[in-house]
């Protein structure tokens, strides 16, 4: 007998909003898991991509603080966000970026660790910012910039979100190499394709429809 869902079931699953409580949980699990692996990243001085990298690029070129930068840096990209991908998912994603610069504040009171291995701290952490991404993603958010981009151009044209947030980070992380040394970048490209591989298997266009 065939368990394939009927026309019926599929329509209606796809007709479902995920509810307010569902939302609130998956911006503050999806930005955490994100947090934590952003920590890791900066313990073993690993740089990433999207906007988050380019706030780091920042901070190391200038000094200024982290959240504060990531928070202006994608103002612009509201706009986009507003037009092309519309209300709801501009106000999740100025939620969670907003969200995630006060946890990159607030982490190093929470969170000390006094030794984390660089191996690891690239594919732990570079998993664990990918899962992040693929909950935010899911309930119709991101970490706004390139993410609000790269999830457009899925929408809009087709295009893996994994493979192009791959180009796009590893064009940034480049840009690093003024201030990170070869072997800190070759583990941010292997952080960044960690992230990214949870991106690709897991976030596939119309797998899920729900939002």
């Amino acid at each position: 007998m065939s368990t394939a869902p009927s026309a019926a079931a599929a329509a209606e699953v796809s007709a479902q909003r995920h509810t307010l409580f569902e939302d609130v949980q998956a911006l503050l699990i999806g930005t955490l898991f994100v947090a934590v692996g952003l920590t890791l990243f900066r313990q073993a001085g690993l740089m990433t991509g999207g906007t988050v990298g380019l706030a780091l690029l920042t901070r190391l070129a200038t000094g200024w603080a982290f959240g504060p930068v990531f928070f202006v840096i994608n103002l612009p990209f509201y706009w986009l966000a507003w037009r092309r991908l519309g209300p709801r998912f501009t106000i999740k994603t100025l939620l969670a970026v907003s969200l995630l610069a006060l946890l990159s504040e607030w982490m190093p009171h929470w969170l000390r660790l006094e030794m984390v291995q660089p191996l690891f701290a690239a594919v732990g952490g570079g998993l664990m910012i990918g899962t992040g991404f693929i909950i935010l993603f899911r309930h119709r958010a991101s970490l706004g910039g390139l993410n609000a981009v790269v999830l457009w151009l899925q929408e809009r044209f087709g295009w893996r979100a994994g493979k192009v947030q791959l180009l796009l980070d590893a064009t940034i992380l480049l840009a690093s190499l003024p201030w990170v040394d070869v072997r800190r970048l070759a583990l941010s490209v292997l952080g960044a394709a960690a992230m990214n591989f949870a991106l690709a298997v897991n976030h596939k266009p119309g797998r899920y429809t729900a939002f």
